[in-house]
């Protein structure tokens, strides 16, 4: 007997997580089910990606994962079964830890699991669009084209966030480079001039002494300086990565101008992709709504959708439920309102995609126009600020040789 952690809906509308001790996923699902609850996910207690499963283990490649799937859908075209095209790929795969994580699979899909059931017993380690989708085309028979529209999702998230990243690439390496510079000047540099205008005893600016004194404070005290800032980002790192810490971090992401509206965008996109594609897979609205919130990649947008879920499973309708967590954008909530008036959901779930897609490209644009010689113009200023404090008491003593 092995311990499952279940997560369900009830029918007063609620969803929650319990433990059940059974001999097996399928038997725990049962329980629940019997009791009147609707699973919306199993897994053995203890299996996620950050658990001791998952460091010995390793991580699955992104890429690797992409490939794997690639292949498993060219052999399901060719007419193989779905475990006969597992097995020739388990054969080929070259990855150790990909090898070993789809032999547990191919073990417990041997021992009577399904597909999907197999995957979901790896925790986090697959993402939960993955086996959810999974299983919606176990149901419907269409493996081969659930497996397409999740390729394809994946592909454009995967394409969208490396967009992001590139573009803050260089805005990073620009900051990092003054800051080194600044902190070069501080407390290796400028120091050495105070001996200098000591020696001519004279009457110094109010810049000058501002400056010199901070560069002697952080050049005595640079030791310290440098052990606060990494406990303060020891410790925010250990925050961060908690939930409330995430959540809270997300959230204050979400106001940043300029760029908060860039993430808002950014998470609307993966949930109108992920919700699209698990019901153009054949999954009902309330598991993939559930799922879809899953797949947000910002926590505070995440909570909110989850929020939703009950109020969908009572009947509301979904566009209403939406609108009242004051996240989505107008035009979200009134092509989600024409898709469910007009039964084409799903296609209208995925022109909200597309569009916001090539919105947040034309912003990442903007903001990079605007960022660049907004980060040049401030690090200069601050360099020059400094340069300054140093030769304005020079010329002084030069104008005073001179006379």
């Amino acid at each position: 007997m092995s311990e499952f952690r279940v997560k369900a809906g009830w029918p007063d509308g609620s969803v929650a997580e319990q433990s059940v001790v059974a001999a097996d996923m399928g038997a725990a699902r049962f329980e629940v089910e019997r009791l009147g609850g609707h699973v919306f996910e199993v897994r053995r207690k203890g299996f996620s990606l950050a658990a001791s499963r998952g460091e010995r283990r390793g991580r699955v490649k992104m890429n690797e994962f992409l490939i794997f799937n690639q292949e498993l859908i060219a052999l399901l075209k060719a007419g193989l079964p779905v475990v006969r095209s597992f097995e020739i790929l388990l054969e080929r795969q070259k990855s150790p830890t990909l090898r070993r994580v789809l032999a547990d699979v191919r073990q417990r899909v041997n021992s009577g699991s399904s597909i999907s059931e197999a995957f979901q017993a790896e925790g986090d380690l697959f993402p939960r669009l993955y086996w959810t989708s999974l299983k919606a085309g176990e149901k419907s028979g269409e493996i081969e084209t659930v497996l397409r529209r999740y390729l394809k999702y994946q592909k454009t998230v995967i394409a969208m966030s490396r967009k992001v990243v590139s573009t803050l690439v260089y805005p990073a390496i620009l900051i990092v480079l003054s800051v080194g510079l600044i902190a070069i000047l501080m407390t290796y540099v400028i120091p050495r001039f105070t001996e200098f205008f000591t020696d001519f005893n004279a009457e110094l600016p109010l810049l000058t002494i501002i400056v010199l004194n901070v560069a002697n404070f952080m050049r005595s005290n640079i030791l310290i300086i440098l052990g606060a800032i990494v406990l303060v980002g020891f410790f925010a790192n250990r925050w961060a990565k908690t939930s409330a810490g995430r959540t809270r971090l997300d959230a204050m992401a979400l106001r940043v101008p300029i760029l908060g509206g860039i993430f808002r965008r950014f998470a609307i996109t993966q949930f109108t992709r992920s919700l699209g594609t698990l019901l153009g897979g054949g999954t009902p609205l309330v598991p993939a709504l559930e799922n879809s919130s899953e797949a947000i990649g910002n926590r505070a947008v995440s909570r909110r959708v989850q929020e939703v879920v009950p109020k969908v499973r009572e009947g509301r309708e979904l566009w209403k439920t939406l609108e009242e967590t004051g996240i989505f954008t107008d035009l979200t909530i009134e092509m989600i309102k024409v898709g469910e008036a007009s039964g084409a959901l799903e296609e209208m779930l995925a022109s909200v995609s597309e569009f916001y897609e090539e919105e947040i490209d034309l912003l990442l644009a903007r903001v990079i126009s605007f960022v660049e010689p907004a980060i040049l113009v401030l690090m200069g200023g601050v360099i020059v600020t400094i340069l300054l404090s140093v030769y304005l008491p020079m010329f002084r003593l030069m104008s005073a040789i001179k006379t």
